[in-house]
């Protein structure tokens, strides 16, 4: 059977979202004899906090396809502080590029990610307050109430933007107040960047109604206190105790980060045969860690660390223990007292301190790849010697990487390149610009990398991607109108059985067919003199074969039908229309779009008319920053920050003033079918 786990972000791909407050209950709806002190009490509650509820829209960043993709995503957060500072969910903003704060107001504040701690799930984001309407003003602030004085059967309101609506209310009581993921869900149920939120944090359970959108929103009380911030719904909604969330954000604020100490110790709940009456089961011992150093054991029970005595007779026990271990001070000798084999006995262990699971992906674009630093942890669960190396994340199918014979796969270690050592990302990176340095096409290097057990070596080509060679078409006569195939079945019943031609459908303005007289309905029969053998549904390309047997500029006579009366005409053939695939075009990577000229065919199946100026949108990398502004490929761009568009070359122009200026926001003026609109695009120049 398998399980799934969620959390209750939302990602949003644009809704119209309306201005609504309400409290809503979980088991029923109000009642008409509801007691009014109660309602009295969720009144006061919802009026300490509401004001200071904000709803969180992030664009993010996460490996995949060999790139970085950016996508948009929602949640909720409390204002904790008169300085604007917001705690939400680590999995909401703690990878956010941009961020704005939406108040209950409907005004919009920007905001910059303080700090975030993915294995509590907790992240502190800051308002602007340059970005404020009225700057003067102080901010509503929500207060934190004490967790461990939650009861079961608490009446509680959980605030935030379900799906990523407005701000709302639901009410529901406390049905737990040491919920943890259930076993059956397994080891890596709830894990953030590789970190098991699940070791530290035991959940308020409760039952008001929370929905995607609501991560990071308060859980509060009656005394419109923030007990909790809400993280998970799993039947149940899940939130973290509040005075763990405020400890952890209280450290971000300060700063910037959590730190904590580590041990290398993996305890578990004593075993249920175990004689111990208390105690702490070590399972497991990291090699060379500060515990394997103190000669603990896999098998010894903890009773006391560092003063404190412990134990942990269920799994719920278990974060209590590990908050502990990881609040000690780094670098502090501690006592701990274990039972080994009946005996009891007391160690010295000193803590080191404890980095991040893994460490953060990044895009090397000229790779094909996404690639990882590797932390202590990741370094020992990899067991290798040390953290030296690049570990490839993700990779782009038909990029470099994947290119290579053998190719470079997901999961190997890049050890060196063309014989210098890479220790890290940034010496590859390094690396890889001196190589490539003036370099137009791609430069083959050879790369040392290890696949499990294995050493291996290849040749990556890198660098810039080789421009497209688009074949140029050879320039053949054209007759400007479209026209069908004169059909048996058609013929005759249009009056000319036994006749072969075509019928013409439309007649391009401005050009020689329309100049020469000719008209949509006409029967071509003949070009100078030859018949046009066209009677069958596939003889589509007889009369374009016939037109490109002759010159550019020859005049040719078509003979046929009008109205049942014989026709005859004569025209200068011309050039055709540039081809889509030679007109100008520009890629842009940084925005990740290409626009190109506007073609002939695209005025004509568009019904553009010849005097609208502007370029066609042809490219829209998914994840980029031009799709996350909602852009299609075939928009036509008009104009940029008020600047009309008119070639490929303005557009070109204008987007690297972007860049140089590092503007905040670039506004598109596109027409999309018969509608025009404004679209907004938001880049974070700290972004590849």
């Amino acid at each position: 059977m398998r399980q799934t786990f969620g959390l209750c972000a939302v990602s949003v791909l644009g809704m119209a979202l309306g201005e609504a407050r309400g409290v809503s209950s979980a088991s029923s709806p109000p009642r008409p004899e509801a007691d009014e002190a109660a309602r009295q009490a969720i009144d006061r509650a919802v009026d300490r906090v509401y004001p200071a509820l904000v709803r969180i829209h992030v664009v993010t960043v996460g490996a995949a396809g060999g790139r970085l993709e950016k996508f948009e995503s929602a949640g909720s957060g409390a204002i904790i502080t008169r300085q604007g500072h917001v705690i939400t969910n680590h999995h909401v903003a703690g990878k956010a590029k941009r961020i704005v704060c939406r108040m209950p107001d409907g005004e919009e504040i920007e905001a910059t990610l303080v700090g975030t701690d993915p294995l509590a799930d907790i992240a502190v984001v800051k308002l602007k307050a340059d970005g404020r309407k009225t700057p003067g003003n102080p901010l509503p602030v929500a207060v934190f109430g004490d967790s461990d004085k939650v009861r079961v059967g608490d009446t509680v309101l959980a605030m935030g933007s379900p799906v990523a609506l407005s701000q709302s209310v639901t009410r529901g009581i406390v049905s737990n107040t040491a919920m943890i993921v259930p076993e059956f869900y397994g080891p890596e149920a709830f894990k953030l960047d590789g970190e098991d939120v699940g070791s530290l944090v035991r959940w308020i359970g409760h039952d008001a109604d929370i929905y995607g959108g609501n991560s990071g929103g308060p859980l509060v009380d009656l005394d419109g206190r923030i007990v909790g911030i809400n993280e998970v719904g799993i039947g149940l909604g899940g939130a973290i105790p509040s005075n763990l969330a405020k400890s952890v954000a209280d450290q971000i604020i300060a700063t910037g980060q959590v730190k904590r100490s580590w041990t290398g110790l993996e305890c578990q709940p004593r075993l249920k045969e175990c004689s111990q009456a208390k105690g702490i089961l070590v399972g497991g011992v990291i090699p060379d860690s500060p515990a394997a150093k103190a000669g603990l054991r896999p098998g010894d029970i903890l009773t006391e660390f560092d003063g404190h005595a412990v134990d942990a007779r269920i799994r719920e026990d278990l974060p209590l223990f590990n908050r502990l271990v990881l609040s000690t001070p780094i670098g502090k000798a501690i006592k701990v007292t274990a039972i080994r084999e009946g005996k009891p006995m007391t160690l010295t262990l000193t803590t080191a301190a404890r980095e991040a699971a893994r460490g953060e992906d990044q895009e090397l674009k000229s790779w094909g790849m996404t690639a990882r630093n590797f932390t202590l942890m990741s370094a020992l669960e990899r067991e290798r010697p040390d953290k030296k190396g690049v570990l490839v994340s993700t990779l782009q199918s038909g990029g470099p990487c994947t290119e290579a014979k053998p190719p470079i796969d997901r999961g190997d270690v890049i050890l060196e390149v063309n014989g210098k050592p890479v220790d890290h990302i940034d010496a590859l990176r390094a690396i890889s610009r001196e190589v490539t340095e003036g370099k137009d096409d791609r430069v083959p290097v050879l790369v040392g990398y290890e696949r499990k057990t294995q050493k291996l070596l290849t040749v990556v080509k890198i660098g810039k991607e080789p421009p497209e060679d688009e074949p140029v078409l050879a320039r053949k006569a054209w007759l400007p109108a479209a026209t069908q195939v004169l059909t048996r079945d058609l013929s005759e019943a249009l009056g000319v059985k036994g006749k072969t031609g075509v019928r013409v459908t439309q007649v391009y303005t401005g050009h020689a067919a329309e100049k020469a007289g000719m008209k949509v309905g006409d029967l071509l029969l003949k070009l100078d003199g030859d018949r046009i053998e066209a009677s069958q549904p596939e003889d589509v390309e007889v009369l374009p074969n016939m037109v490109q047997q002759c010159k550019i500029g020859t005049e040719v006579t078509f003979e046929g039908i009008r109205d049942r009366k014989p026709l005859k005409l004569t025209l200068k053939l011309e050039a055709p229309p540039t081809p889509p695939s030679e007109l100008k075009r520009h890629k842009d990577d940084r925005f990740e779009l290409a626009v190109r000229e506007l073609s002939f065919d695209d005025r004509v199946s568009r019904k553009i008319d010849a005097s609208l100026r502007g370029v066609l949108v042809d490219r829209v990398d998914d994840a980029g920053w031009a799709a996350l502004a909602k852009l299609n490929v075939g928009d036509i761009l008009l104009s940029i920050n008020g600047e009309p568009t008119p070639n490929v070359d303005t557009v070109e122009e204008l987007l690297n003033r972007a860049v140089e200026k590092k503007s905040k926001r670039i506004a598109f003026f596109i027409r999309r079918g018969i509608h025009t609109m404004y679209l907004e695009l938001e880049p974070s120049w700290d972004i590849e």
